[in-house]
């Protein structure tokens, strides 16, 4: 079980992480506001021309608008490469909690049908895959990898011991 301090420092890591698309109805959400976040994007940059704004003022207002859309546009797009059954590589367990949410997805399994086959509530999964699985034990992983059905191979590679630098 983790410490206090652990868990807090998991919510301050939390805070700079892009969000997670988890499911259908987020998807949808985000990729309304993607299409209008492009709308207004365009409306706003021709509004500013016409008030006799040159392309390096434009560009600084508009910045961060389009840095917002671009991140949207990144998450909708992980969402649908998880839906394809892609995945990033997992190195010494960082990222197990958001590989777990992204099998989840790429089964096309709802939060409802995977707390059903694991026999608990629906806000326990949804608990869980907010925070992204921190603390999980490796029992509980290996019941939600036979719900999902997945099988999950490792590769061990033991690297050389490093030389110490002497002070």
């Amino acid at each position: 079980m983790p410490t206090k301090r652990q868990a807090e420092r998991h919510r301050e890591n939390q805070i700079w992480r892009s969000a997670m698309i988890r499911n259908e109805a987020e998807y949808q959400e985000a990729s309304a506001r993607l299409a209008d976040e492009r709308r207004r994007l365009a409306e706003h940059r021709a509004r500013l021309k016409e008030a006799g704004l040159g392309e390096e003022d434009i560009k600084r207002v508009i910045d961060p608008m389009e840095s917002f859309h671009l991140q949207l546009k990144e998450e909708v797009e992980s969402y649908e490469r998880l839906k394809r059954g892609e995945f990033e590589e997992l190195e010494n367990f960082r990222g197990f909690g958001h590989l777990l949410i992204s099998l989840r997805i790429a089964k096309g399994m709802s939060q409802r049908e995977l707390a059903k086959r694991l026999a608990v509530h629906e806000s326990q999964i949804s608990r869980d895959e907010r925070n992204e699985y921190f603390g999980i034990t490796l029992e509980r992983a290996v019941k939600i990898l036979d719900a999902l059905n997945v099988r999950l191979h490792t590769k061990v590679e033991i690297e050389p011991p490093r030389a110490m630098a002497i002070a």
